[in-house]
């Protein structure tokens, strides 16, 4: 049986040392992570195997993503002008997010490749949306580096932010046929700076709204609804129905004139549909302990109520230490009361 809503008495506690990498398979950093419906955790990261999937003790059950991990590297430039190392032969060129769906199927986000990939449980691809080739800048066509996908279990229908090159959110229909989209540039109601993710509750759209630092649920239809404040909210995924509805928000932290001030993001804010918070987790300052958070990418629970956090820690972080160095980026936080 699923565990109740989380309330204000419910206790969250950090899971040391979570998962069991094996030796000779890095992950960089865990871009994103999802849940399938017996709590097998997908972890979709820019290491040399795209894809790890786990079982709830963290033990890694399969992996795939890349037939060639042991290859080593080559440079890129990513999309904010930085020299990057990136492995060989991997099939995705920027794993950014991964959804798994009603019929446990795997939806996987490639931001630079401008690509959302179908997949069953093994990587065997279903369906694609995205020719491969970006959109006009913020010309709202898609796709100019997507960020998140949602799925609707009655319809099929298919939610995407987009995104980094766009402010908008686009429907399709189970088929991949597109449908409508809205959103604009800006900070009024219903406009974007930057959708990051989006997640489905009830008859309800909501996406982190990241760089107008909000939360904001729209009808399926685009109909603006409501809005309430998130710290650079990143990251939502939902459980529960009706008035048991809870949201899970990740937020990111403070631009670096205030790095090192604390209760500023690297928090998980649970809310109700209301926007409510009904409580929250995470140090007060980041760090690699397991009651912290480096940078916050995506979130996930499982049947139990524990939740899954992904990290883009390597990127914001990592990358400008002497020496650069890959940094806890997957953590696990069990509920432990409530």
């Amino acid at each position: 049986m699923p565990v109740g809503p989380a309330t204000g008495d419910t206790v969250y506690e950090p899971v040391p040392l979570w998962a069991k990498i094996p030796h000779g398979i890095w992950l960089r950093e865990a871009t994103s992570v999802a849940v399938d419906s017996a709590d097998r955790v997908y972890v979709f990261n820019r290491g040399n195997m795209p894809v790890l999937v786990f079982d709830p003790d963290g033990n890694v059950v399969d992996m795939w993503g890349n037939d060639t991990p042991y290859l080593g590297t080559e440079l890129y430039e990513d999309p904010y002008g930085n020299t990057q190392p990136r492995w060989r032969g991997c099939r995705f060129t920027r794993p950014h997010a991964v959804t798994v769906d009603h019929e446990d199927h795997l939806w996987l986000v490639d931001d630079v490749g401008n690509t959302i990939t179908k997949t069953d449980r093994a990587g065997t691809t279903l369906l694609t949306l995205g020719t491969g080739e970006p959109s006009g800048f913020q010309s709202g066509e898609p796709f100019n580096r997507p960020t998140d996908v949602a799925v609707c279990p009655r319809t099929g229908d298919v939610f995407v932010s987009d995104g980094y090159g766009n402010s908008r959110v686009h429907r399709y229909d189970a088929a991949g046929r597109h449908l409508a989209s809205w959103g604009t540039p800006g900070t009024d109601p219903g406009s974007f700076s930057l959708p990051h993710a989006l997640a489905l509750a009830g008859d309800a759209v909501v996406v982190c709204d990241r760089e107008n630092h909000r939360v904001q649920v729209f009808s399926r239809d685009g109909g603006f609804r409501t809005t309430w404040h998130a710290h650079k909210a990143v990251a939502v995924c939902t459980t529960g129905t009706g008035p048991d509805t809870r949201l899970y928000v990740a937020e990111q932290g403070p631009p670096p004139v205030q790095h090192g001030v604390p209760g500023i993001g690297h928090k998980i804010r649970v809310f109700d549909t209301a926007g409510h918070e009904v409580t929250r987790f995470g140090a007060d300052l980041p760090g690699e302990s397991p009651d912290s958070f480096n940078w916050l990418h995506s979130i996930a629970v499982d049947s139990t109520g524990d939740v899954y956090a992904a990290e883009v820690s390597y990127v914001e972080v990592g990358r400008s230490l002497t020496p650069p160095r890959e940094l806890v980026s997957l953590r696990k936080w069990h509920r432990a009361a409530g």
